[in-house]
C-alpha cells in the first residue's frame, strides 16, 4: 500500500505478489519500491498509478528482506534458502550470492557507504560481509537467542541487533566489542531503527510497545503503548521528524518526534565524513559504556496516544487496485525494452538507481532527452532482442534446474544432520548400558 496522506487519506494498492508480503523499502531517490514476498519473488515498483515492476527471481525460498545501498545501484536480500543475494539496479540483473549461515536469513542490511553487509539469521549469529571480497569478515554469536532484525548506525561504526530473547544489543563493529545491553521489552524485538542523528534508537515488539532509547545517555527514556498487540515495524522518516510503527492490530500509526535541535542534514554530513573502519572515535559517536541490563525498576514516560489524539482514519478509505505488469523477469541476467518515442522515460528501468532528479517518476522527458542515455541504449537491432530473450530463456531454465539442486542440497543437509543427531542419542545410549 503506497499512501498520500494529503490533502486526504488515500492509498494505491499493489496487486502483484503471489503470497504474503516480508518487506519493502524506498530507494534512496524515491523513484523505485523494493517489496519481498514468501512468494520467493522480489519487485522493483515504479510508485505511481501505473504499477509498472520488475520481479527478480533467484531465491528458492521465501525472502524476508530488501535493502538498498545509500547510493541506490545495488539491491541485498535476504531469504530463508540461508543465502543473501545483491543485485544490480543498473542493469537489472543478480550479481553474487554470500553463503555462511546455516539456517533462516532474517534480514540483511547495506552499511551507509556500502562497502560491508551485516546479516542476521536463526542460526543465533550475525554476520559482517565485505562487498568488496565477497567474504565474510566479522561475526558475532548468541547462546540464547537469535536477531530478528539488525542495522547499521548513521556513521556506520556500529550495529544494533533486535533480539528473540527480548534484548536489544549494541556492537561496536571497530573493536568487536558488545557495547550496550538493552532488556527493555517483556517479549521479541521484531524490528529497530536509528534517529539519523545516531544518539537515538526505537524498538518494536510483541509486547505490543515501541520503546525509545537514548544512546548517549544509555537509558530507556520513552515507552509508547498506541498499538494493542504485537508490533512488527518501526522506522524514522529521512530527516527524523517523524517515525512510523506498524502492528498485528493491522494499524500504522505516525508519530512527531522532537529529538535534536541540531539539523539532521548537518549530521548527515559529518558522518559522510567518517565513513571508514579506521575512523577515530568522535563525541557523535555510541559512548563505549559497559552493557546496560536495565533490571532495576524502569523510570520512563509511558505514552499512550489513544488518550490524546484524534483518531483519524476513516471507515473506508479510498483505495486504488493496481495490478502489475511485468516490464522485466529477471532470473540470472535479463534485457531491457526501449519506451516508444513520445512515452514517458520514468515507466522503464533504465538506469533507475542513477537517475537525476529529472528522471523522477512524477517528471515527464521529451524525446530528444533520451540523447543522454548511453549509446547502447538508443537502438537495439530486432536479432539482437531477439538473441537476448533466448539467453533469458536458457537462463531462466538454469536458474530452475539450480533451484532444484538447491533444494536438493537443502534437504539431504538436513537429512544428513538428523542422521548425525540419531547416531550420537545411540552412541550416548550404548555408553550408558555399557
Amino acid at each position: 500500500m503506497l499512501w498520500n496522506l494529503k490533502p486526504q487519506a488515500r492509498a494505491f494498492r499493489y496487486v502483484g505478489h503471489k503470497d504474503v508480503v516480508t518487506s519493502v523499502q524506498f530507494s534512496p531517490h524515491g523513484n523505485l519500491l523494493a517489496s519481498a514476498s514468501r512468494d520467493r519473488t522480489v519487485r522493483l515498483w515504479i510508485p505511481d498509478k501505473r504499477g509498472k515492476s520488475s520481479e527478480f527471481k533467484a531465491h528458492t525460498a521465501p525472502v524476508r528482506s530488501v535493502d538498498f545501498s545509500a547510493d541506490g545501484q545495488l539491491l541485498v536480500t535476504a531469504s530463508e534458502d540461508k543465502s543473501i543475494k545483491i543485485w544490480n539496479m543498473f542493469r537489472q540483473r543478480f550479481l553474487y550470492s554470500l553463503y555462511r549461515h546455516t539456517h533462516w536469513v532474517r534480514c540483511a542490511k547495506f552499511s551507509p557507504d556500502g562497502r560491508l553487509i551485516v546479516s542476521c539469521s536463526e542460526d543465533k549469529t550475525i554476520k559482517i560481509w565485505d562487498t568488496t571480497n565477497k567474504q565474510c569478515v566479522n561475526n558475532f554469536s548468541d547462546s540464547i537467542g537469535f536477531a530478528n532484525f539488525v542495522d547499521f548506525n548513521p556513521n556506520g561504526t556500529c550495529i544494533a541487533s533486535a533480539g528473540s530473547d527480548h534484548t536489544v544489543k549494541i556492537w561496536d563493529i571497530r573493536v568487536n566489542k558488545l557495547l550496550q545491553h538493552y532488556q527493555v521489552h517483556s517479549c521479541g524485538v521484531n524490528c529497530l531503527s536509528f534517529h539519523p542523528s545516531g544518539n537515538y534508537l526505537i524498538t518494536a515488539s510483541s509486547d505490543g510497545t515501541l520503546k525509545i532509547l537514548d544512546l548517549l545517555e544509555g537509558r530507556l527514556i520513552y515507552t509508547l503503548q498506541g498499538h494493542t498487540g504485537p508490533v512488527f515495524t518501526v522506522s524514522f522518516s529521512k530527516g527524523g521528524e517523524m517515525f512510523t510503527s506498524g502492528g498485528a492490530d493491522t494499524q500504522v500509526l505516525l508519530w512527531r518526534t522532537n529529538f535534536d535541535e541540531l539539523h539532521c542534514k548537518d549530521l548527515n554530513k559529518r558522518n559522510l565524513k567518517r565513513l571508514h573502519f579506521d575512523s577515530p572515535p568522535h563525541l557523535l559517536d555510541i559512548y563505549p559504556r559497559t552493557p546496560h541490563s536495565h533490571e532495576g525498576k524502569i523510570e520512563t514516560v509511558e505514552i499512550n496516544p489513544k488518550l490524546e489524539v484524534i483518531d483519524l482514519q476513516i471507515s473506508s478509505p479510498p483505495v486504488v487496485d493496481i495490478f502489475s505488469f511485468d516490464s522485466t523477469t529477471t532470473t540470472e541476467t535479463t534485457g531491457r525494452t526501449l519506451p516508444e518515442k513520445g512515452e514517458d522515460t520514468s515507466g522503464y528501468f533504465l538506469n533507475p538507481s542513477l537517475m537525476s532528479p529529472e528522471y523522477s517518476p512524477t517528471m515527464k522527458k521529451k524525446t530528444e532527452d533520451l540523447s543522454d542515455l548511453p549509446s547502447e541504449s538508443r537502438s537495439i537491432p530486432l536479432a539482437v532482442t531477439d538473441a537476448l530473450q533466448h539467453i533469458m530463456e536458457q537462463l531462466n531454465v538454469l536458474t530452475q534446474t539450480v533451484s532444484i539442486l538447491e533444494q536438493r542440497l537443502t534437504l539431504t543437509e538436513d537429512k544428513l544432520k538428523d542422521c548425525l543427531e540419531n547416531q550420537h542419542k545411540l552412541f550416548s545410549v550404548v555408553q550408558q548400558k555399557s
